[in-house]
């Protein structure tokens, strides 16, 4: 299998798109404006300094042009819908296209964020539900759907681990945070203003017990607001052990915060109440199929214990005799975290997914989505080394250690070298405790002949790798644009267009 034979069969014509602001001619339009019924207003005496010197230089072009841009734009973007999606940890999963038509629906797009409670009872118990069943599937008692993203639903829990130690008189900083949990944890504890404490990571990628006491009494043994904790981790593991580290986090007085963005793997197996945890939140945009990627709409609804109920951001849904009505009288809540009450079209889209799967299909899409992870282990363990030896979950991770002492080739180029099989590059260097990681989640939505077509693809690379490792260290060959120097782009970026040199 070569790049070029399964990329020619694909790629289609492709036409030359230039920025939209080479298009068009002055004078050029593609609607017609009725006559200006208003005065015209000299904007440099009105705005002074802040008016500009030139004009904005605006694009003019036809309907056809503009339209014909966009759609060429977007037939040169990657996305779900074309191919298999194997970035781990922020998972790209397909997104079932009756979601979207559910939230297309008129009665949820019209509807105003300030309509009254009682005339939008359907949308209030359409939130209930998800809130319930959310609670069902993390074993925690409340649910508040507001956090618009992940670590907004981390920002959230900690605020209030923080607000419930304050309720009882004490004030302590330190979160202890294992290495082998996601990246924002850290960010998130800084910006809730606590102290992160890093917990090293064990050979065998887990958190141990007796490590997080070794930490705590390193930072003196008192001071302990908490632990957070991800699972299963981002070396694509079910921390076995967190029972025993969340009484020991509880028997110094902290609170256990479970990331749960990687739920995909464990939904229906394991409950993150039964296993200690006291606020955990969920990415709808990873585990129940809402869109993921082009800056959001995100959402990360936390789940959590009544003992933190009382901290939640306000207002609070709640189901009464009369109806559902949002409840702005709390007087401990943390506050908004989030204009109305988050992103309502994500709760309709989840709410679709949840009730066409049912308890049963959210416990066979993560054993599906451990199974596929497997699959890819079990077929590339010979010739990727894997950076555990115990048994992954929902996402595998490889080493490219032998294979760059062996070939010189690194995690980037095979990376780099995946576009040109028709694949998206899966996540690279992530996570960090693991030299050259390439880390790879295909979630239960794929087929085994999909995982099979990858599979030969990486295989491909690594042969590739032996017999010319320079065909591997230059790609991609086959994309529209050829490599890109990302170091380049990060350090001097171009963040506006500029007219090109005559």
């Amino acid at each position: 299998m070569s790049g070029e034979t399964f990329r020619g069969a694909e790629r289609g014509v492709e036409f030359p798109e230039p920025p939209i602001f080479e298009r068009g001619a002055p004078g050029r339009r593609g609607a017609s404006l009725a006559a200006l019924d208003v005065p015209e207003v000299d904007a440099e005496a009105h705005f002074g300094e802040l008016a500009r010197a030139t004009p904005a230089a605006l694009p003019e072009v036809s309907e056809p042009e503009a339209f014909r841009h966009f759609v060429r734009v977007s037939k040169q973007n990657y996305c779900i819908d074309t191919q298999m999606y194997p970035l781990g940890s922020c998972t790209m999963k397909y997104n079932p296209k009756i979601n979207e038509w559910a939230a297309r629906q008129p009665g949820f797009t019209a509807m105003h964020p300030l309509t009254p409670d009682h005339l939008v009872q359907g949308s209030l118990e359409v939130m209930w539900r998800v809130q319930e069943i959310l609670c069902a599937v993390t074993g925690l008692a409340q649910c508040s759907l507001q956090p618009a993203a992940g670590a907004q639903g981390e920002l959230t829990g900690l605020m209030m681990m923080k607000a419930f130690h304050r309720a009882q008189g004490r004030a302590p900083m330190k979160v202890f945070v294992p290495e082998s949990a996601h990246g924002t944890n850290p960010a998130s504890c800084t910006l809730a203003g606590l102290e992160a404490v890093k917990i090293p990571a064990a050979k065998d990628g887990l958190a141990h017990p007796e490590e997080v006491l070794a930490a705590i009494e390193r930072e003196g043994g008192d001071d302990v607001c908490g632990l957070m904790i991800t699972n299963p981790n981002t070396v694509g593991l079910f921390e076995t052990r967190l029972p025993e580290i969340a009484k020991l986090i509880h028997d110094k007085g902290g609170l256990v915060y479970g990331d749960g963005a990687n739920t995909n793997a464990i939904m229906g197996q394991a409950r993150y109440g039964d296993l200690g945890v006291d606020v955990v939140h969920i990415n709808l945009h990873k585990t129940f199929t809402t869109p993921h990627g082009g800056g959001g709409p995100g959402a990360g609804p936390i789940c959590f214990t009544d003992a933190l109920a009382p901290f939640q951001p306000r207002p609070v849904l709640t189901k009464t005799p009369e109806g559902f009505v949002l409840d702005h009288d709390c007087p401990q809540s943390v506050g908004r975290m989030r204009a109305y009450q988050g992103n309502f079209g994500m709760f309709i889209r989840a709410y679709c997914y949840m009730r066409e799967m049912g308890a049963d299909g959210l416990r066979l899409a993560s054993a599906l989505a451990v199974l596929n992870a497997r699959y890819i282990w079990s077929q590339l363990k010979d010739v990727y080394p894997v950076a555990s030896d115990l048994d992954c979950m929902h996402e595998v991770v490889f080493s490219d250690e032998e294979i760059e002492k062996a070939t010189g080739v690194k995690t980037l180029d095979i990376a780099k070298r995946l576009l040109d099989y028709g694949f998206h590059a899966p996540t690279v260097y992530f996570p960090l405790v693991v030299r050259g990681a390439l880390m790879i989640e295909p979630t239960e939505t794929e087929t085994k002949q999909t995982l099979d077509e990858f599979v030969a693809a990486m295989r491909a690379i690594r042969d590739e790798a032996d017999r010319e490792p320079d065909l591997v260290k230059q790609a991609p060959h086959l994309t529209r644009m050829r490599r890109l120097d990302e170091a380049l782009a990060a350090r001097k970026p171009r963040l506006r267009w500029h007219p090109p040199e005559s």
